[in-house]
């Protein structure tokens, strides 16, 4: 009886593991998995202002590339995605070396730059946009003070209104890609550094031909995390410049939300977030294949 009793047990233990993360794991599958795959079925289908599963093609992604709005999007996306990786990551890598220097006060310091992280977009979104108004922001502070030629109008132009967003984005991002890489130069092997200045390196020739070098994986991380900020950026544009002029600073994100809930173009909507989801594996799955097949070539 009391073997029985200690089987039990053991298949219990055994068990138990499983039986605490099985319910996350179903919820996770049907919840993020489940619609990914009943979101591009959706895509495929003559849904409007509620699912209708009649099945049509691929017409509801023509008709999505012959829209103005999509296509304005879509390369917003691309420049507001590439200014801000290399502005935020050439901002964050300079932080951090200015830090790696044993600077005084860097604990402090070192808040005062990730603490944008700490808070929302929606935030930063506002706050921005109280700073960039023609008529109560720095403008208006700047011309004040007798400057009536400064002009900084971005959100309420077509043209730099995404700039705008970019700047906002950079601000509040720049800190995280700060730490990753202070991170990663402490972690640098001093004894390198130390041969490479009785060599006579210069201190800007070790960190570009020997340290920057070596963070490679860490580069690819900023990339990978701050694409994947671009591609889903919805609630910055809501609150700085609501998509406009017009619809000029309009991301895919707020296009999908505009066809799929305002506009009753559902299946049209599901074909927009199937291309972003497109767009993040077109990332994802290049830097996961590099990552293990480092890991297995190691």
């Amino acid at each position: 009886m009391a073997r029985s009793h200690g089987g039990i047990a053991r298949k219990l233990e055994r068990w138990i593991p499983q039986l605490v993360v099985s319910p996350g794991f179903l919820a996770i599958v049907v919840f993020v998995y489940g619609f990914i795959f009943w979101t591009g079925y959706i895509s495929t289908t003559k849904s409007k202002m509620l699912p209708n599963y009649t099945f049509i093609g691929l017409r509801p992604y023509e008709r999505l590339f012959q829209m103005d709005r999509w296509e304005v999007a879509f390369n917003n996306l691309f420049v507001f995605g590439f200014v801000f990786i290399v502005v935020a990551i050439a901002i964050g890598c300079l932080l951090a070396i200015l830090l790696d220097q044993k600077i005084r006060a860097e604990g402090a310091i070192r808040t005062v730059y990730l603490y944008p992280m700490a808070i929302s977009f929606i935030i930063t979104g506002t706050a921005w946009k109280w700073i960039m108004n023609p008529s109560l922001g720095l403008e208006s502070v700047i011309r004040s003070w007798g400057w009536e030629s400064f002009s900084f109008g971005w959100t309420v132009s077509q043209d730099l209104a995404v700039y705008a967003l970019v700047m906002a984005a950079v601000w509040q991002s720049a800190g995280f890609v700060m730490a990753l890489f202070l991170s990663a130069l402490r972690s640098v092997d001093q004894d390198i550094i130390k041969a490479a200045s009785l060599d006579g390196a210069s201190p800007a020739k070790i960190y570009l031909r020997i340290i920057l070098p070596s963070m490679r994986p860490v580069f690819m991380s900023a990339v990978v995390i701050l694409s994947h900020l671009a591609i889903k950026s919805f609630d910055l544009v809501v609150a700085l410049t609501g998509g406009g002029p017009g619809y000029s600073s309009t991301l895919p994100a707020n296009f999908m939300y505009e066809m799929t809930f305002r506009r009753n173009e559902i299946g049209v909507g599901a074909a927009s977030a199937m291309i972003m989801l497109a767009t993040v594996a077109a990332i994802m799955v290049p830097y996961l294949y590099s990552e293990l097949r480092g890991q297995k070539n190691g």
